[in-house]
């Protein structure tokens, strides 16, 4: 394959180091970030060809960044490398445009195989939860939307920082808006959900999954 120009998203060094390492002669690495935020601002300065990126990442999870990266004039291709055998999240990423999905202990030449697919212009799904995602998805056909698909994509960011436990003013910071603007999107989403206080919002957050109560 041609030599793909890669950047690389995951918050654990170690998992950074061994990617470096294992691809290091297969694709041309243009930059490592630990955060979802560091990643958009990277995809928009380094504009690589493919992104490989973590789900479970500090400011922005993986899912949302993708998202957004999609929507770039020019997106790069995006592989989701993940801990998470989740058929549900792997639903999640190809929906948020995504092309390939596949897990950290699948062995190194499975991710190799997973770029070159991908840069051919195909997806890849790893074949350890391919047979469960299939049902999932037949299942799923008549269900309703999902809990994360009842508020705003702006909301969702507000949601990760305050699960991650950022006050007001920071996530404003973050996000580049008004404290009251940030406030308001906080206070109107509790108001969509039912949800009367902070902590019910914070459960609501880890129990749709926009961060993980342990790394991946």
């Amino acid at each position: 394959m041609n030599c793909p120009r890669v950047l690389l998203a995951d918050d654990h060094q170690i998992i950074i180091d061994g990617l470096c390492s294992l691809l290091r002669d297969q694709v041309q690495l243009v930059g490592t970030v630990r955060d979802g935020r560091a990643l958009l601002d990277a995809a928009r300065e380094l504009h690589p060809d493919l992104v490989i990126t973590d789900i479970s990442m500090p400011l922005l999870n993986g899912l949302d960044a993708v998202k957004q990266l999609r929507k770039q004039p020019l997106p790069p291709r995006c592989i989701v490398l993940t801990m998470h055998p989740d058929t549900h999240l792997a639903a999640e990423a190809f929906r948020a445009g995504a092309a390939g999905y596949l897990l950290k202990h699948s062995a190194g030449d499975e991710l190799i195989q997973a770029i070159q697919e991908v840069m051919a212009g195909r997806a890849y799904l790893t074949p350890l939860i391919a047979r469960d995602l299939i049902a999932l998805l037949i299942e799923a056909r008549n269900e309703p939307r999902g809990e994360g698909e009842r508020i705003t994509p702006r909301q969702r960011e507000v949601l990760q920082l305050v699960v991650e436990g950022k006050t007001m003013k920071e996530v404003a910071h973050i996000l580049k808006i008004s404290t009251r603007t940030a406030e308001t999107h906080k206070y109107d989403m509790m108001s969509q959900l039912g949800i009367e206080t902070t902590a019910g919002l914070i459960q609501y957050g880890i129990k749709i999954g926009i961060v993980s109560l342990s790394a991946g």
